[in-house]
């Protein structure tokens, strides 16, 4: 009888297991409707990064292992739009709508005119992700070797307008995703090993002060690394942070929504599509897109 009973605990526990495994999202309110999931767009790449959303709805993307952009027209059609990247990761606009491309190892814009490489006679290791402000300057990070090697500095950068680039802080272990407030007067910087997303107040010449921790991700086991990685801002100044668990999101006064389980891991979002209320997420092979109840930021691109 004992075994009978404990053989029907197991089943019925691994019915309830896979019952919650099947379980529709139960949403974020405001931010995606209960029930709706991520869904596949296309797994045919190597190592997606770097979304961002066009001015005509459409997305561009990176396979950094294949130094290839792609972009994805409003139509959902994939063509190639670049190659030979140098391995490029994140991808922004400027005020101006010209597009900038985080490389190993340079920051490179595209003119009406050409190519441009904005840290030329600069050392950098590998430029991950990066943003650009309301003035014509422009953010990134350079995580540096992976993994982190001890007493090797790596760096947040700020390139000001028609400058070279600025070092704003070197005392994060590995610097990856940043983004700007919606105001543009907070920068948010994601560092790949730690729990806590970083915030700094933007200064009128573009330089930082107040380091902070902005949020603490949820979830992370003691010891595990985050992975924290691309970042997303909503209209209403929602933070997006792609992570081990999924992207977490937290509300403008700084609390967390909740996660949204992606089938693989994401390391960067956007918002995209005529209205921008479709999330394009990457995740190593593959892209996804979620509908969402919110709405990207009123500025270009991210």
């Amino acid at each position: 009888m004992q075994r009978i009973t404990m053989a029907s605990a197991v089943l019925v526990a691994s019915c309830l297991a896979s019952a919650a495994l099947a379980a529709p999202s139960p949403g974020i309110k405001g931010v995606v409707a209960p029930g709706v999931e991520p869904q596949l767009v296309s797994e045919a790449f190597d190592n997606t990064e770097g979304p961002l959303g066009t001015a005509d709805g459409g997305l561009l993307f990176s396979d950094t292992n294949a130094s290839i952009t792609y972009r994805m027209d409003p139509d959902g059609k994939i063509s190639v739009f670049r190659r030979n990247t140098n391995r490029g990761n994140g991808i922004a606009l400027t005020r101006d709508g010209d597009l900038i491309w985080a490389e190993e190892p340079r920051i490179l814009r595209r003119t009406k005119n050409g190519y441009t490489n904005l840290t030329a006679g600069f050392r950098l290791f590998q430029p991950n992700d990066l943003i650009a402000d309301d003035k014509g300057g422009i953010y990134f990070t350079d995580p540096g070797p992976r993994p982190v090697v001890p007493g090797v500095k790596v760096f947040v950068y700020y390139i000001p307008p028609g400058g070279k680039p600025i070092i704003i802080d070197d005392s994060v272990a590995r610097p990856n995703g940043i983004t700007l407030s919606r105001d543009g007067k907070t920068l948010i910087v994601a560092n790949t090993i730690g729990n806590d997303i970083i915030a700094y107040d933007v200064q009128p010449d573009g330089s930082v002060r107040n380091r902070r921790a902005y949020v603490t991700l949820h979830d992370i086991k003691p010891g595990e690394e985050s992975f924290a990685d691309g970042m997303g801002i909503d209209r209403d100044g929602r933070l997006y942070v792609t992570t081990i668990r999924g992207i977490q999101v937290f509300d403008a006064r700084r609390a967390y929504l909740g996660t949204i389980s992606v089938p693989r891991q994401p390391s960067n979002v956007a918002f995209a599509g005529p209205d921008k209320r479709t999330l394009y997420i990457s995740a190593r092979p593959a892209i996804y897109k979620l509908q969402m109840l919110s709405q990207g930021p009123e500025r270009l691109g991210k």
